[in-house]
């Protein structure tokens, strides 16, 4: 394992096994460089392969990749073609299951007993339209027995966002109100309002509301650190980091 990739501070069960790549250790040439794990974002196939290589002789398995699409779908491994949904689960050991992010928000799940892993890609729709609930819904555990991982995603003080977003949010959720601050404050009479948006606040709320409350991560922002992580925001062509949870 790469010494840079994030490991998950939780006490997750010894079976359970995750990490987070960060864009060091890789072949890949700017704006990709370096470890870029990601077939759809118009990096060299070639160079493509050798980072899954590189991250494959750290797994048990070939991921589970998706095709992400900021919805709510859920896929279970093992599964023979890359499955259109943005959250996977497995049951079995040394079975991946992997999302793909630059600013959206990676979440890894396990439960107390070690019998099911789940990874979510958590984008403001997604997470607006209720991915992580589904997530856990597929689990099939008690929400009091789910942990939680946040991983490295836009901060508060850099996800700009407009008026609709902060609506998605509050509609469904009142609570949601507290994610958001005015990004000019003194202009709120002005349109169209902008908003600075923490997503990890939104997930812990959200989560909350199902019952899970054994949340950790958060606080790493991609946007403010160039070195360690991709941002699609700060710079529109780029790579994506991988978040990988499995059982052994």
């Amino acid at each position: 394992m790469h010494p840079d990739w994030l490991l998950p501070d939780w006490p997750a069960p010894a079976r359970v096994r995750a990490f987070m790549t960060t864009r060091a250790g890789g072949v890949s040439r700017p704006p990709w460089a370096s470890m870029n794990p990601a077939a759809h974002v118009g990096d060299d196939p070639a160079a493509v392969a050798e980072n899954r290589r590189i991250l494959r002789a750290g797994l048990p398995a070939e991921p589970l990749w998706l095709e992400q699409v900021h919805g709510t779908c859920v896929a279970e491994a093992p599964a023979e073609a890359p499955p259109c949904a943005d959250a996977s689960l497995a049951r079995g050991p040394g079975q991946v299951c992997a999302v793909l992010t630059a600013d959206c928000l990676p979440v890894l799940f396990c439960d107390r007993a070690g019998r099911v892993v789940a990874a979510a890609h958590a984008g403001w729709r997604g997470l607006a339209a209720g991915v992580l609930e589904a997530t856990v819904a597929r689990m099939a555990v008690a929400p009091d027995a789910v942990l939680a991982w946040l991983g490295a995603a836009i901060g508060p003080a850099a996800f700009e966002v407009g008026d609709e977003v902060r609506e998605a949010f509050v509609s469904r959720h009142p609570l949601a109100a507290v994610a958001f601050r005015p990004a000019l404050p003194g202009t709120l009479d002005e349109a169209p309002r902008k908003w600075l948006a923490d997503l990890y606040a939104l997930a812990r709320i959200r989560l909350a509301a199902i019952g899970v409350a054994a949340v950790y991560g958060g606080g790493l922002c991609t946007y403010a650190d160039a070195t360690r992580f991709y941002s699609y925001r700060r710079d529109g062509r780029t790579g994506r980091m991988a978040s990988l949870v499995w059982l052994e």
